[in-house]
C-alpha cells in the first residue's frame, strides 16, 4: 500500500494489478489477457454468478492507449483474512470455491487459482474477488490444476483444525498452504489411513516417494464429455472432504455467555437489550463494530437496525456460533476471531499486502460497541484508561455504546485475581475523565447490578 489513496494489492499476478483509491477498487488486465477476461465478462455464467452475489460486482471502464483493460469493481466493505476466520467461515469460503468452478466447468471455464486470499465475505456471505483467476479450459484436459492449491491452502489447514487442534491462524505464516509432510508426523497411525487424510496425506506421501523411485503415471486420452464428467466427481469428492471436517461440538469456557451469565438477572439483561435497542434508534448508525461480540447478541440487534456490522471477538467457539446464525438468517454481519488489545498486524511482502486490523477498522465505523469489555482491556490486558480512549478517538467513531463495570462487580473481581487493591480507584468518573475530551454521555442507565450502560456521542 503505497499511500492511503493508493493499495497495490496483487503484484503476483501476471494478468493485472488491483488498486484501492478512496472507494474505488479499480483492476488493470494487461493486453494479453484482455480478451479472455472480455470473454469471460460476456458470458452467460457470469452474469449469473454476478446476480447471485458469489463474484464481485464489476464493470468496464474502456481500454488504455497500451491496450490494457480498466475494471472497476463493487467495495467489499471490510476486507477479512482467512486467518481471522472461524472454521465455518473457511469452509464456507472452500465451499463456494468449488460450488463456482463446478458452475463455470460446464461454460468452458474454470478457476487457475483456489486460495483464501482469493475470498473476501460481504457480511456474512463469501464472495470470489479475484476475477482475474477465471480462465478458459482445455475441454480435453480432466485435470484442474489448482487441485494442489485448493488443499494446500483449504483442505489441510481445515482437516489439522479438526484433528489436531491447530489454530486456523497459522494460515498467516503459511501462504501456500500445509503440505502432506507438514502433517503427515502428528496424525496418529489411525488416523493416516481413514478419511481425508488417507487420500490427501497419505497416499500422496506414498506416491510421491514412489514416482522418485523412478516410476511415471500412465498417461491417458479421455473425450471431453469425460474430462467434464471426472472433473464435476473431484469437485464432489472435494466437497464431502471439505463437510466431513466440520468441527466437532464446540467447547468454551464463553460459549453462550450472554444468554447464561449469573452476574445478571433476567430483568437486567431484558433492560440491557432495550437500552442497546434505544441506541441504536437515536443514533441511527449505518455501520457499527462490536468489539467483544462474543455470539452476537447486540451485532443482531445493530443488524436488524440496518447496520452492517463487523463483531470481533477473542472466543473462537463463540465467533464460529455467530457466524453460522448470522449466515443462516442473512444478517450483514462479519464475525472475526480477533483480539482489539493485540489487532491482527499487517502481513506480506513488506508488510504490504494485507491491511492491519486497525487499519482497516479507522474511520469505517458510526458507532462501536464496547459492551462487557472495558473491565478485560483494563485488568486482563492491562491497558490504562486514557489508552482505551485513545484508540477510540482514533478509530472515531461518532457514537459509542458503552458498559462500564465497577471493581465492585464480581466478574471484575474475578479477573483481578487479587489485585483488587490496584485497581479500586477505578470508577466511573475516571472513565468520563479519560473520554471526556472527545465524547459526551447522550444516555446513560445504571443496571440492578450496578453496571452502567452509556449512549455517547462525538464532541
Amino acid at each position: 500500500m503505497a499511500t492511503a489513496a493508493s493499495v497495490f494489492t496483487t503484484f503476483r499476478d501476471p494478468a493485472g494489478t488491483l488498486r484501492v483509491e478512496g472507494e474505488r477498487v479499480l483492476r488493470t488486465v494487461h493486453p494479453e489477457y484482455a480478451a479472455s477476461t472480455e470473454a469471460f465478462l460476456d458470458s452467460a455464467v457470469a452474469r449469473e454468478l454476478f446476480a447471485s452475489g458469489a463474484l464481485v460486482g464489476t464493470q468496464r471502464l474502456g481500454y488504455r492507449a497500451d491496450g490494457a483493460l480498466e475494471l472497476e469493481h463493487s467495495r467489499i466493505f471490510f476486507p477479512s483474512y482467512a486467518w481471522e476466520w472461524s472454521a465455518a467461515q473457511y469452509s464456507d469460503a472452500a465451499l463456494l470455491t468449488l460450488d463456482l468452478c463446478d458452475k463455470l466447468l460446464d461454460h468452458g471455464f474454470i478457476l487457475k487459482d483456489a486460495t483464501p486470499q482469493n475470498i473476501l465475505f460481504s457480511g456474512s456471505q463469501p464472495v470470489l474477488v479475484d476475477l482475474l483467476s477465471v480462465e478458459k479450459r482445455d475441454p480435453l484436459s480432466p485435470m484442474w490444476n489448482a487441485y494442489s492449491q485448493f488443499v494446500r491452502t483449504f483442505l489441510l489447514p481445515l482437516l489439522a483444525h479438526r484433528y489436531l487442534g491447530w489454530p486456523l491462524a497459522a494460515s498467516r505464516f503459511r501462504r501456500d498452504g500445509f503440505e502432506p509432510q507438514d502433517i503427515y508426523p502428528h496424525l496418529s497411525l489411525f488416523r493416516r489411513w481413514i478419511g481425508v487424510a488417507r487420500s490427501s496425506i497419505t497416499l500422496p506421501l506414498f506416491f510421491d516417494r514412489w514416482s522418485k523411485g523412478g516410476k511415471t503415471p500412465m498417461a491417458f486420452r479421455f473425450s471431453a464429455d469425460t474430462c467434464t464428467e471426472i472433473l464435476h466427481a473431484r469437485f464432489r469428492s472435494l466437497r464431502k472432504a471439505i463437510q466431513s471436517l466440520e468441527p466437532g461440538k464446540l467447547r468454551s469456557h464463553w460459549l453462550g455467555y450472554t444468554s447464561h451469565c449469573d452476574h445478571y438477572s433476567l430483568a437486567a439483561r431484558i433492560r440491557k437489550e432495550e437500552f442497546v435497542t434505544q441506541a441504536l434508534k437515536t443514533a441511527r448508525p449505518a455501520t457499527v463494530l462490536d468489539v467483544g461480540a462474543n455470539t452476537g447478541v447486540f451485532s443482531r440487534l445493530a443488524a436488524e437496525s440496518g447496520a452492517r456490522v463487523v463483531a470481533l471477538d477473542i472466543d473462537g467457539a463463540s465467533t464460529d456460533r455467530h457466524y453460522r446464525s448470522a449466515h443462516k438468517a442473512g444478517l450483514s454481519i462479519l464475525p472475526l476471531h480477533a483480539d482489539i488489545a493485540r489487532p491482527t498486524p499487517s502481513a506480506g511482502w513488506r508488510n504490504l499486502e494485507s491491511l492491519s486490523l486497525l487499519d482497516r477498522c479507522r474511520r469505517r465505523f458510526e458507532c462501536v460497541f464496547l459492551l462487557g469489555l472495558l473491565h478485560h482491556l483494563l485488568v486482563s490486558d492491562q491497558i490504562p484508561l486514557a489508552e482505551i480512549a485513545a484508540l477510540i478517538a482514533e478509530l472515531a467513531p461518532r457514537w459509542i455504546v458503552a458498559e462500564w463495570i465497577p471493581p465492585t462487580d464480581p466478574k471484575f473481581v474475578e479477573i483481578c485475581r487479587g489485585r483488587d487493591a490496584r485497581y479500586a480507584q477505578l470508577n466511573e468518573d475516571a472513565f468520563h475523565l479519560a473520554i471526556a475530551p472527545s465524547y459526551r454521555v447522550a444516555q446513560r442507565e445504571v443496571l440492578d447490578n450496578g453496571r452502567v450502560l452509556m449512549l455517547m456521542q462525538a464532541r
